[in-house]
């Protein structure tokens, strides 16, 4: 096998852990929220841990195409993964601030190997990342957005004022 793909697929790997791992704290979350946004935020977790494991088998069977082994093994997630499972159930705010970093944190890594992939032109792997940026900025914008106190006072200026440079 090439370096190259070694490299993608390691990288692939990192993703997968972090992507089960944020998948088991999601379903955990989903089972144990209480407070006065339990309605809301069942619902929500159980649309992101749903999309989650759909994604898990996604990565996974890209590692295989590249043609090395998919971790599958909570040690080997916890090895090679950045974000940490929760051992205890958090209030629901805690909850939301947690998943909306961890969210963050497998962002981060997907920019930080995009240009690998960019370099080895592997179209299928920036596909599958593409998109899976694209649903973490959301979940981070819909789990921030619950965070969000109505009663904050509202940015200054005008919407398109902000965009000034």
């Amino acid at each position: 096998m090439s370096t190259d793909k070694k490299d993608i697929a390691h990288g692939l790997a990192v993703l997968l852990a972090d992507t089960y791992t944020l998948y088991l704290k999601t379903q955990g979350f989903h089972w144990n929220v209480q407070g006065p946004q339990f309605s809301a935020l069942h619902t929500l977790f159980e649309t992101e841990y749903t999309d989650l494991a759909a994604a898990n088998d996604e990565i996974a069977e890209r590692i295989r195409a590249l043609g090395y082994f998919a971790p599958a093994s909570y040690s080997d997630f916890a090895k090679l993964g950045h974000i940490k499972e929760e051992t205890s159930v958090p209030n629901a705010n805690e909850m939301i601030a947690q998943l909306a970093k961890d969210n963050e944190a497998i962002v981060e890594h997907i920019r930080s190997i995009r240009p690998l992939i960019d370099d080895k032109a592997d179209n299928a792997t920036a596909s599958l990342l593409d998109g899976r940026l694209e649903i973490h900025e959301k979940a981070i914008w819909m789990l921030r957005s619950h965070l969000h106190d109505a009663r904050e006072a509202p940015l200054a200026g005008s919407i398109a004022g902000q965009f000034a440079a």
